[in-house]
């Protein structure tokens, strides 16, 4: 049988053939079609079945694919997986794709800007941002949700935390959207997207290198001028490495966010008794982030390299050897959370993989939690009329990352 990333390679390689797909759902190994339309909407059907059936499958071509929570949670927190060639993207976001010790050199001299004083101080600024957005949506008419609200809040956090000019914030979100291909591999892209992924990191370098040298001469109160600053044992980042972190940050404290909200917001209004439940009580607003996150994760897959032999899922790997943890199964497992399938905001949520586990868990989580948690229960009070218009939105064209392009609702 073929496994999942198998069929991943395939649809690369036809696509970098013809610039296209013609597979359809029905044609791949248990509907594995990532880029397609059809698997986007439901890809969870399609999970279930792999992991019902074969969880631990090892192809001929070295790749091991897990869907069981306990699995993944383990190859997640293995440090003999790593990161290795083959598996990653653009070179752009970096500081995903290191090993120790240079991870853990770089992750300890960000880390210092996601303290938990720094989220705390950042949660007023995040409740006026989620007011005035809401604002002008409580009059009424339809909308979309994506536009109108969740893109905007998050690269208004990010940006405001980095230290950008509120002048130009409005650039970032172009930024981010095409930067966010670095995730993916190259080869499930086309020409024209390379391009434009690479103009995007470009504009982005060019843009910070003039705001680098600016805080070197005149220090601000913003994470920049600490990352700028940032020392561990006589070692500064340097320019590049700076570029990079400030890349990752772009667009994993912006597009996960982005999916979070969306996702959510999908969810809550495709299960209106969970919605009113919310808007009744917004103390539960925690608890649904959590549930929300479980339940359509913004992260669907993470890979490794066997950095040495080692045993995965009680089977040898051999050094070399890729493992893709498929986080949006593992996250349905019914082992680890029962009836997954039930959007449930009272759940005691256990422990989700969305952020990861392990070294490489994600260092914004706190930050994207506590946007979703005053976003959610935001658009749950301020809307209370809020209704779907649009039953089946279309899904963006991301391999990695998994989001609504467009949410058009009615207030």
């Amino acid at each position: 049988m073929t496994t999942f990333f198998d069929t991943v390679l395939t649809l690369g390689r036809r696509r970098g053939h013809s610039g296209d797909m013609t597979l359809t759902v029905d044609e791949t190994p248990f509907g594995f079609d990532p880029l397609n339309p059809g698997f986007r909407a439901d890809p969870y059907s399609v999970y279930r079945r792999q992991r019902e059936t074969d969880p631990v499958h090892h192809s001929p071509m070295g790749i091991w694919t897990l869907t069981r929570h306990a699995d993944c949670e383990a190859a997640l927190r293995d440090q003999k997986l790593g990161h290795g060639d083959g598996i990653n993207g653009s070179d752009h976001l970096s500081f995903l794709t290191l090993n120790p010790p240079d991870h853990t050199r770089l992750r300890g001299l960000v880390s210092r800007a996601f303290t938990p004083k720094v989220i705390r101080e950042l949660r007023p600024r995040i409740e006026q941002r989620v007011t005035e957005l809401l604002a002008p949506l409580r009059d009424g008419g339809e909308f979309d949700l994506i536009s109108g609200f969740a893109y905007p809040l998050p690269v208004m956090v990010i940006s405001e935390l980095i230290g950008v000019p509120v002048e130009d914030q409005s650039r970032f979100s172009g930024w981010s959207e095409e930067m966010a291909r670095g995730i993916d591999p190259d080869f499930l892209q086309t020409p024209d997207q390379l391009v434009r992924r690479d103009q995007a990191k470009l504009e982005f370098d060019n843009y910070f290198r003039e705001l680098i040298a600016a805080r070197r001469g005149r220090p601000a109160d913003d994470l920049l001028t600490g990352l700028v600053a940032a020392e561990q044992d006589g070692d500064k980042l340097d320019e590049q490495e700076l570029l990079d972190i400030l890349a990752l940050l772009l667009v994993a404290g912006h597009e996960t966010t982005v999916n979070l909200i969306g996702n959510g917001a999908l969810a809550l209004l495709r299960n209106p008794s969970q919605l009113q439940l919310l808007r009744e009580d917004p103390s539960l607003a925690p608890s649904a982030t959590e549930e929300l996150l479980r339940y359509d994760s913004p992260v669907q897959f993470v890979s490794r390299v066997a950095l040495a032999d080692t045993t995965v899922a009680g089977h040898p790997v051999a050094a070399g050897e890729i493992v893709s943890m498929i986080l949006g199964a593992a996250n349905r497992d019914p082992s680890a959370f029962p009836d997954p399938d039930r959007l449930d905001l009272t759940r005691q949520s256990g422990r989700l993989v969305s952020f990861g586990q392990g070294i490489h868990f994600c260092l914004g989580a706190p930050l994207a939690r506590l946007e979703g948690q005053l976003a959610l229960a935001g658009l749950a009070t301020a809307l209370p009329a809020l209704e779907l218009v649009d039953e089946q939105p279309a899904y963006r064209d991301h391999f990695i990352l998994r989001g609504v392009s467009a949410l058009h609702v009615r207030a």
